[in-house]
């Protein structure tokens, strides 16, 4: 403390590093979360003020809505924006305790037959959405939503009856996945990284990996993305990285690219920082304010995954 008892402010980042025109993009247009977020994550800020705005999107439900994932608007509860929030409770170490038993049972009331979570409530018909997201009356079970979910769920040592199904769940879609897309292969990745059998684990990431690159998932030379196929339905070169599979060096998806491919990989990430500080949205925009909402959001996954593998950003 200084000589008025106030605590001293953290040290800025250097004027031109990554970090500080990140800061200056995410002042300028994220979100009160996301700010909250940024400051914890890379300015010594607290938990509380993160937890504080998360709260703001929960509903009665035990879900949460009200456009956290921002390519799905309105105030209803969604499979996507709770595992959005679930993400969130992970980086400032709040994933637990009453509100996730919360979260829990809201998961229980919107699972299929199978125990598993649809990527879409069918009730979202009443509410803008992406047009690149399917809306349909009676929705399967999704890889999309319930690997992250139940990932994190196991993660954070978090035990629910709903779990049990779930995990049963990933399992039988995992072990199927034939063919695939990058964003499916990622909630893979997010389940397999904390399943509680490791060596089936490793096993089945073993096969992703050799799925990923028979069939071109990963672009690993960014320099000559012609020769990368983009998924069906994906926007004109929304392509994915090594680095997308593989978020931290610990990562299962780590050992399916050579050091060179993950350099490569990281040096382009580097490299994507626009002008304004922030990074671009590689998927379709079909809204203004979606598009400006999820900038910042990329924009700490990025730096978030330079640091992790100890590239500098100030």
């Amino acid at each position: 403390m200084d000589e008025t008892g106030a605590s001293p402010l953290p040290p800025s980042p250097p004027a031109r590093s990554p970090l500080f025109r990140a800061e200056q993009f995410v002042w300028l247009t994220a979100r009160v979360l996301e700010q909250h977020l940024f400051a914890h994550l890379f300015l010594h800020g607290g938990a509380d003020p993160v937890d504080t705005a998360l709260d703001a999107y929960r509903n009665e439900d035990g879900g949460y809505g009200h456009a956290l994932e921002p390519d799905l608007r309105g105030p209803l509860s969604q499979p996507l924006h709770t595992a959005h929030a679930l993400r969130v409770m992970d980086s400032v170490g709040r994933l637990g305790g009453r509100r996730v038993e919360q979260v829990c049972r809201y998961l229980t009331s919107v699972s299929t037959a199978e125990g598993a979570l649809p990527a879409i409530d069918p009730r979202q018909r009443g509410y803008p959405a992406a047009p690149f997201v399917p809306i349909v009356d009676d929705p399967p079970s999704a890889l999309l939503t319930t690997g992250p979910v139940v990932g994190l769920l196991h993660r954070n040592d978090v035990w629910h009856a709903w779990l049990f199904r779930a995990t049963d769940y990933c399992w039988q879609a995992v072990d199927s996945l034939e063919r695939s897309h990058p964003y499916e292969i990622e909630a893979a990745v997010t389940f397999l990284d904390s399943a509680p059998d490791r060596s089936r684990a490793e096993a089945a990431a073993d096969r992703l990996g050799r799925l990923v690159r028979a069939h071109r998932l990963a672009a690993l030379d960014p320099g000559h993305l012609d020769a990368y196929p983009v998924a069906p339905g994906y926007a004109p070169q929304e392509h994915h990285f090594p680095h997308d599979f593989a978020r931290t060096p610990g990562s299962l998806a780590r050992a399916w690219f050579t050091d060179d491919e993950m350099a490569r990989s990281l040096d382009h990430l580097a490299a994507g920082q626009q002008q304004d500080g922030g990074w671009p949205i590689r998927w379709r925009r079909w809204a203004p304010a979606p598009a400006l909402e999820a900038r910042p959001m990329v924009t700490i996954e990025a730096l978030h995954t330079l640091r992790a593998y100890g590239r500098p950003i100030g």
